[in-house]
């Protein structure tokens, strides 16, 4: 990464850049989302924007980009692009190891052939002047380098995992971790940097306790990922903003703290599963301040036992809710979701379940009173924008560390402790429901940050900056 270090003057916000930025998305719903609303969003800044990723993943937000109940037009300000993914059309795309190696293998051909592509096109406003890469691909960085293209990285994940990465060499060296697999070889928590919370080594991104061949792998992703990533990027590109985490963002001129990355209005977001907008005019029936709003994401898996238990919680409650209970929440190889015998009679005139939801403007209705959430990062950051206290329910990754930040840092949501069997009663559900809504400091600190956060993304705003910043270095 170049050391030299930006202005501390104030950037004059100038719309009409030019130039051309092509961001590459890896191909799940986590990643694409926000890098479609960054793409979205930097369009408002007057520059020409094209969002890659493979043509699986780009025909699956084709096929969902009209929402249930809902005349939106879909994608209509940036360029959509795609290659292909090296897989055979029948093969199993939820492999996620057999869809990384072909990735690995065939992206950077197929990616600098698009960028020789568009270089040579007739149009000059086709010359790619900058690419955005998706942390998980920054092995295709050397490409657009070597042609003399500024570069950045989307680091997709927290404020606490890229500190990690930035200590990893020190934690081996320190014995804290084993270098073959990472597992921890120390219980004592660990200080990373002044006003972070401390982390336990088993709250790494990479621990995987149950399945070591798995941990390994990521183990040896994130270092990967990082090495390229601090090498071979010009800026580094980060979704939270100034005020969140000071101490990290001021780390190195070249992190550029943007966030939240919000959809902009009247835009698609990239899902990969068509949202049910209809569940809003539900929310616009409903008291404000009621509504529990349930979601997990698209990679937390449940037993069935769990969905029982979450049913169950959600019944004790008595108060209004929405849950996204998508197909794909279920584990064990059961193929569709089911609820407890007569749960969808008795919760009718107070509960509403759908497939997928329209998040964002989720969060922002008068009627949501606290999101029971995975503490995916994206989610995360929506719903500190939105002032919305949670209850943290992470899976696995960076969510057991984003918990801490959410309950111990900025104290804007409580924790559920499940059983010994790893299950989360439905009694536990209800009790920590009950006590967050209750906490009028919960309330009133999710209120503060959110006002943050919005003060970071209006004019003359730190994340406003950093966007504008970011395109004059990539506008040629």
């Amino acid at each position: 990464m170049d050391q030299n270090a930006r202005p501390n003057s104030e950037i004059s916000i100038q719309r009409n850049h030019g130039g051309h930025i092509l961001i590459v998305s890896y191909p799940l719903q986590g990643h694409a989302t926000p890098l479609i609303k960054m793409a979205n969003r930097l369009c408002q800044f007057g520059v020409k924007v094209t969002f890659l990723t493979t043509e699986f993943t780009l025909a699956k937000m084709a096929s969902s980009s009209m929402p249930a109940g809902s005349e939106d037009e879909g994608i209509d300000r940036i360029r959509l692009a795609s290659v292909p993914d090296g897989l055979e059309p029948d093969d199993d795309r939820k492999d996620q190891e057999k869809l990384a190696a072909s990735i690995h293998k065939e992206m950077p051909g197929y990616l600098e052939d698009f960028i020789k592509k568009a270089n040579n096109s007739k149009n000059k406003d086709d010359k790619v002047t900058g690419v955005i890469i998706d942390s998980p691909l920054t092995f295709v960085l050397e490409i657009p380098q070597t042609m003399g293209i500024k570069c950045a990285t989307y680091w997709c994940s927290t404020p606490g995992c890229l500190v990690l990465g930035l200590h990893l060499q020190k934690l081996l060296e320190d014995d804290v971790i084993d270098a073959n697999d990472g597992t921890p070889l120390k219980d004592e928590k660990i200080s990373l940097l002044p006003n972070m919370p401390a982390m336990s080594p088993s709250e790494f991104t990479w621990c995987f306790p149950g399945d070591l061949s798995v941990q390994k792998s990521m183990f040896h992703f994130f270092q990967i990922v990082v090495s390229n990533m601090f090498s071979k990027s010009d800026l580094i590109i980060c979704n939270w903003f100034n005020d969140l985490d000071p101490s990290t963002s001021s780390l190195d001129p070249n992190f550029l703290p943007v966030g939240p990355i919000l959809n902009v209005e009247g835009q698609s977001v990239g899902s990969f599963v068509s949202e049910d907008s209809r569940c809003i005019t539900w929310l616009d029936k409903q008291p404000p301040g009621s509504v529990i709003y349930v979601a997990f994401g698209s990679t937390s898996r449940f037993s069935q036992e769990q969905i029982n238990e979450i049913a169950l919680g959600l019944e004790l409650v008595n108060r209004p809710f929405l849950w996204v209970a998508w197909s794909g929440l279920i584990r064990d190889g059961v193929s569709s979701l089911t609820f407890p015998d007569g749960f969808i009679d008795r919760v009718a005139n107070r509960g509403k379940i759908v497939e997928w939801a329209p998040q964002e403007r989720v969060l922002a209705h008068p009627s949501i009173a606290c999101f029971i959430s995975h503490c995916g990062w994206g989610s995360t950051m929506e719903s500190v924008s939105m002032g919305v206290p949670l209850l943290c329910w992470p899976y696995f990754g960076d969510q057991l560390y984003t918990q801490m930040c959410i309950c111990e840092s900025w104290k804007v949501g409580l924790w559920l402790n499940a059983k010994e069997n790893g299950i989360i009663s439905g009694n536990e559900i209800k009790l920590k429901v009950e006590t967050l809504l209750s906490d009028t400091s919960i309330r009133s600190n999710a209120l503060k940050l959110k006002e943050k956060a919005r003060k970071s993304m209006n004019e003359g705003g730190s994340s406003v900056k950093n966007l504008e910043y970011l395109v004059s270095q990539m506008k040629h």
